[in-house]
């Protein structure tokens, strides 16, 4: 085997992780019994497997007596599918300590810049169908569309009792199996509507109960949300978590926050898309030193009806006014609470409304209403900062989509194959290592790799949970 083969690697940085304060199940055997698996080997499977296209427990349990390389990396050994399977799934916590630790590694050989991060968001495939998922809109339609044929069934059987002609016994058997099966539907729908009303959730799934349906990503299907936070010097994963929210909003300030922890960074620039628009998270992002760049969306009715959009009227913070389209001075005149409990003030000039020429195309009332949140300057520098360095939102797209792009088409990992949100998260952990795994090779090789961590501490230090870890 050649000394540049990834296996060596891999074999190498197993070796230096402390399993154990990873997290890890059986890293010392029991006195009695015969011993398990060591988790290393395991562990040396699974990232084997995931570097090389192969996730399934079955798929790894034939390449174990077959390839070469496995053969080598094992030495010999032939676990089961169940004990592999078994491995993943008892061990689902630890995996996350297994890739910071490679981060730490990263941030070693100077593979980060440690600079700007990007953050997104991409929906991945859960076990589950659209089928076997259910909000209360669809079943109280299947509960109407239940009602309907039930009254028409029925309707249909007293014509058939009431006619007395030749084979009217047989359509009657018919018919009642037919109203018993809808009748046994329709209660089955019932009772998932009070299940879901009583869980106080939005979506029920049956095959995955943590999958939800991701309704602007219709290939996507029922799904989860595997959030990144990419270092733009090599396009490094530094920060992953998966969650079943299906919006990204309110998603940036945790995931920023671990990966500027991760980095070992005071400071550090974060730029994503709109979808994490959300004036908490980026004011929540500032405070931890993060300094977000995040584009503002237009809403409301008046993007909605054609008309000046709010970001056409200039505030003014010295003197507390907005400067509309035609020059007014709008000033404030009502306080209100808004969404999320935030404090909300209209700014508004009635008089000048009326005599304005331009009213038209600003409101469709005899005045125009400019709202203004109590923190929205917050808001207001990240704009700046963006009109500043207009680049970055070019530069976000390319840093965050090499990433998905490799691990959902080159690496074929765009599908799930387990269920429950910590499973998938203990998957999408492998996933991402394995990413960044070969990221590393590519860049350095697997020499200087092997060279960087023999003869060094082990890397898994004590790792705090996290929320989405």
């Amino acid at each position: 085997m050649s000394a540049d083969n990834p296996v060596r690697f891999i074999d190498a940085f197993v070796e230096e992780l402390d399993l154990g304060e990873a997290g890890f199940l059986g890293t010392r055997p029991k006195a009695t019994g015969r011993p398990g698996y060591n988790p290393a080997d395991m562990l040396k499977l699974y990232l084997y497997g995931y570097l090389n296209r192969v996730r399934s427990s079955r798929r790894l349990e034939a390449e174990a007596t077959r390839n070469l390389e496995l053969i080598w990396l094992l030495r010999g050994l032939r676990p089961d599918f169940k004990t592999i399977a078994d491995f993943r799934r008892d061990n689902r916590s630890a995996f996350k300590a297994v890739f910071r630790a490679f981060v730490v590694l990263c941030r070693k050989l100077d593979l980060v810049g440690r600079e700007l991060l990007a953050v997104d968001g991409t929906r991945l495939k859960a076990v589950s169908s659209r089928t076997r998922n259910f909000t209360k809109a669809k079943l109280d339609k299947y509960i109407r569309s239940a009602d309907e044929r039930l009254e028409t069934y029925l309707a249909q059987l007293d014509d058939a009792d009431r006619g007395g002609q030749a084979g009217t016994t047989r359509r009657s058997e018919a018919l009642a199996a037919k109203i018993a099966k809808v009748r046994e539907q329709r209660q089955v729908s019932a009772a998932m509507l009070e299940q879901l009303k009583a869980s106080g959730e939005n979506q029920l799934s049956l095959t995955d109960p943590d999958a939800r349906a991701m309704a602007a990503h219709p290939k996507v299907g029922v799904g989860y949300n595997a959030q990144v936070a990419v270092d733009a010097k090599h396009k490094l994963i530094v920060e992953q978590a998966v969650s079943n929210q299906v919006l990204d909003v309110g998603l940036l300030a945790q995931t920023a926050q671990a990966a500027k922890d991760a980095l070992g960074v005071d400071q550090i620039d974060a730029v994503a898309d709109r979808g994490y628009d959300k004036v908490e998270d980026i004011e929540a992002c500032e405070k931890a030193g993060i300094v977000p760049h995040v584009p503002r969306p237009q809403r409301g009715a008046a993007v909605r009806e054609g008309l000046f959009r709010k970001d056409e009227f200039r505030y003014d913070a010295t003197s507390d006014t907005y400067l509309c389209p035609a020059g007014q001075r709008l000033e404030p005149r009502y306080h209100s609470t808004a969404a999320r409990s935030l404090k909300k003030v209209d700014y508004c000039n009635r008089e000048a409304c009326r005599a304005c020429l331009l009213r038209p195309r600003c409101t469709h009332n005899s005045y125009r209403r400019v709202s203004r949140l109590e923190n929205e300057a917050v808001l207001d520098r990240t704009e700046a900062r963006l009109a500043a360095r207009p680049e970055l939102l070019d530069q976000r797209r390319e840093i965050v989509e090499h990433p998905f792009g490799t691990i959902k088409h080159w690496m074929d990992q765009g599908t799930f194959l387990m269920r429950g949100l910590e499973n998938v998260r203990a998957e999408f952990s492998l996933t991402a290592l394995a990413y960044n795994l070969r990221r590393a090779i590519n860049i350095l090789g697997v020499g200087p790799l092997i060279a960087a961590i023999q003869g060094s501490r082990p890397l898994v230090l004590s790792v705090t949970p996290t929320r989405g870890a």
